[in-house]
């Protein structure tokens, strides 16, 4: 079991910590009263789902023994705007993989292991919620 616990510091601002001393500072932009100091909270959704894939994506690599130099995940979430909650409608994961000699197939494949079986996070999202995938390869020399 998990347990994150969150405080209130001032205006819109709170930090929140996890059993091991983590923490984080979440805020909102000061148009909604805030100091603008952290993330807003439902940003971290997207935080959590860019790493959960990437660290799923990078183990299932390595366990192919690819020479993988970086993999940077890009995640941009679009809100609903029409009606409360204002969750995320439409996800975007954008893979950038660099290395030597890595299959795009292998990479492919990793993504896909990693959206259908492995990433709690994605796991978590409901039908409500379209997630959009892209990926390139980068090859660099040695």
């Amino acid at each position: 079991m998990d347990t994150i616990r969150v405080r209130h510091v001032a205006g819109r601002q709170f930090t929140g910590w996890n059993e091991r001393g983590h923490g984080i500072v979440m805020d909102t932009p000061p148009a909604y009263k805030g100091e603008g100091t952290g993330p807003r909270p439902l940003e971290l959704v997207l935080y959590a789902l860019g790493g959960c894939t990437a660290m799923d994506v990078v183990s299932i690599l390595e366990k192919k023994r690819l020479d993988i130099r970086s993999v940077d995940v890009t995640v941009t979430g679009v809100q609903r705007e029409d009606d409360h909650p204002h969750y995320y409608e439409r996800v975007s994961v954008e893979y950038l993989v660099t290395g030597v000699g890595v299959p795009e197939e292998a990479v492919a494949r990793a993504i896909e292991l990693s959206e259908t079986k492995y990433c709690s996070v994605k796991g978590m999202f409901g039908p409500q919620v379209e997630v959009v995938t892209s990926f390139r390869v980068v090859e660099v020399t040695c």
